[in-house]
């Protein structure tokens, strides 16, 4: 069975695991205050999950979610994530996380700053438009009518693939948006941002997204 390593046990990671231990996946959560602090969630979670440091989260996992405020992407263990898939829910805060001139000026993305973190690692964009509590609510089943969809962009295939795979186990339509260089499209303020829409809303939203905000 497939076990995830979760780098972040917030809203979006703690959401993620509980949806992935439903599908059967085993999962390895950490946050950066340490896994005693964990106690509760492990255990709502139930026997497939366990919490660990970060490093540990990484190792275990045969790919990995990363969902840590954008401030602290430098932390988060690259050895370990080496040759794996990395989903990363980041999004850009300048409120919690400061500026960060090259996302102001539209010369770097989120996502794009991970991989550079990262690379041995095969980072996708995942997880990051869509509010936390509906994550575990708002999928239905492949094919139901005018099904949620998200966005994905990695500079891998494979890598896209596996969250589309994901997407789809979750309850959502993907729609790939190409290259982390485009994930732009699906960050903060843009029109795809944390709303609810079907594949073909998705792609025009994406369309009409503005380069800078």
């Amino acid at each position: 069975m497939t076990t995830i390593g979760i780098i972040g046990a917030g809203h979006i990671g703690s959401q993620v695991a509980r949806k992935a231990v439903e599908l059967g996946y085993d999962v390895v959560i950490s946050n950066s205050r340490g896994p005693e602090t964990l106690t509760d969630l492990v255990a709502e979670l139930g026997p497939r999950a366990r919490a660990a440091t970060a490093a540990e989260a990484a190792a275990a996992g045969d790919f990995a979610v990363v969902t840590v405020p954008l401030k602290n992407y430098r932390d988060i263990p690259a050895e370990p994530l080496a040759g794996k898939v990395v989903i990363d829910t980041n999004n850009y805060y300048w409120e919690r996380d400061g500026r960060i001139p090259a996302l102001d000026k539209g010369e770097a993305t989120t996502s794009g700053l991970l991989q550079e973190h990262l690379p041995q690692s095969r980072v996708a964009k995942g997880f990051n438009h869509i509010m936390a509590k509906d994550i575990t609510t708002d999928g239905s089943p492949a094919g139901t009518e005018n099904r949620r969809a998200l966005a994905t962009a990695s500079d891998y295939p494979d890598a896209a693939e596996l969250v589309t795979r994901l997407y789809d186990e979750f309850g959502f339509d993907t729609v790939n948006i190409g290259r982390l260089e485009d994930s732009w499209r699906v960050e903060r303020d843009r029109p795809a941002y944390v709303k609810r829409q079907n594949a073909g809303e998705l792609k025009d939203n994406l369309a009409r997204a503005p380069r800078t905000i």
